[in-house]
């Protein structure tokens, strides 16, 4: 494995420009859910919330928690818990912790699609029209924090702008209403996110409605949402953005083929944040040669790409692959290894850095 040897160095280097791109999400199985008191009963109905919460934001599925492999775990929502408690407001809120292994062995058992917790990080330009006026939600601002907290309870990696004056410039509500995405696209560069979020929001009758516009790789996807406040409207957006891009990425046990995946231009830094992008497809390791490396994943090609572009990885045409890799079985006696032939009818797809 000639690129571990060669790229010790790499390896020791800051991950920024890796980390920069896809992100995983912090407190992803830790649910808050709002309570009016610390009752029995009140502790019981936020704790099937925040079950329910938890369920949609691993699945992206707004039926998967009524599922009926799950009837058992609703009935008992203790034995994926780890630990729960209150936090003082406002509002108050019970904070519950979830197991990560217990829980995604309980959904995968149940037949439930996961979407893991390397996720794409989605810059957000936020236009907020109210009676006081219109503004543009930046990072550090207090209209920050009811954007954060919708973005953390639907499990998606956030980011906001400055929101400085050349920013306001440029994030006018005809251009977060707009289909094309060229003019904010040249003020987004700075922030290397993977998606970019348009929001208009308004407040017309005491009431809010909003027009989202999200752009990922080569594809858009739009709608509108109401709430009754700025918190809720922001929850209804991410909600929103968070059932639309899951069934890019989530990976269900069995339903799909397996893939050899083969990316060059490896090297240890790269090895360790190709590890943490497989980790939804079960990905074992098959051979490396040089700096080329096999995988042997369970998945479909679509959810491959998709998961790849978080990192940037281009797929190789088929035209200018070179030659598969073929798995090595080592000996124990010392003589040469035996190269065992690529087996026949399994797919491959090749990527590079």
């Amino acid at each position: 494995m000639r690129f571990f040897s060669k790229c010790l160095f790499a390896g020791c280097l800051s991950l920024v420009s890796l980390a920069s791109q896809a992100e995983n999400v912090k407190g992803l199985f830790q649910v808050r859910e709002p309570v009016s008191s610390q009752s029995a009963e009140e502790r019981d109905q936020a704790t099937q919330r925040a079950l329910d919460t938890l369920v949609l934001r691993l699945t992206g599925d707004p039926k998967a928690a009524q599922s009926p492999g799950l009837a058992a775990l609703r009935k008992d929502p203790q034995q994926i818990i780890s630990q729960y408690g209150f936090d003082a407001g406002p509002p108050e809120v019970l904070k519950v912790n979830f197991d990560p292994a217990t829980t995604e062995q309980t959904l995968r058992r149940a037949g439930l699609s996961l979407w893991g917790a390397n996720r794409p990080s989605i810059l957000s330009w936020w236009l907020n029209d109210s009676a006081e006026g219109s503004s543009l939600v930046g990072d550090g601002q207090a209209s920050a924090a009811p954007l954060r907290r919708a973005a953390q309870h639907r499990g998606l990696p956030l980011r906001l702008p400055l929101a400085d004056l050349s920013e306001q410039l440029v994030a006018t509500a005809p251009n977060l209403e707009g289909t094309d995405a060229t003019p904010l696209r040249g003020a987004s560069d700075r922030y290397n996110a993977d998606g970019l979020l348009a929001v208009h929001a308004r407040e017309e009758g005491g009431q809010w409605q909003a027009k989202w516009n999200l752009w990922l790789g080569d594809k858009k996807e739009a709608g509108s949402v109401q709430g009754a406040d700025q918190a809720a409207v922001a929850d209804a957006v991410m909600l929103a953005v968070s059932e639309r891009l899951a069934p890019r990425f989530v990976v269900k046990p069995g339903a799909s083929g397996e893939q050899l995946l083969e990316v060059q231009g490896m090297n240890l830094e790269r090895y360790a944040a190709l590890g943490r992008l497989l980790e939804p497809f079960g990905a074992r390791l098959q051979s490396v040669d040089g700096e080329r490396i096999l995988y042997r994943v369970n998945g479909s090609a679509e959810q491959l790409r998709s998961q790849l572009s978080l990192a940037k990885l281009q797929e190789v045409p088929a035209g200018e692959a070179p030659a598969p890799v073929a798995p090595v079985q080592p000996v124990a006696d010392g003589s040469a290894p035996v190269v065992a032939p690529t087996p026949a009818r399994v797919p491959q797809l090749r990527f590079r850095w």
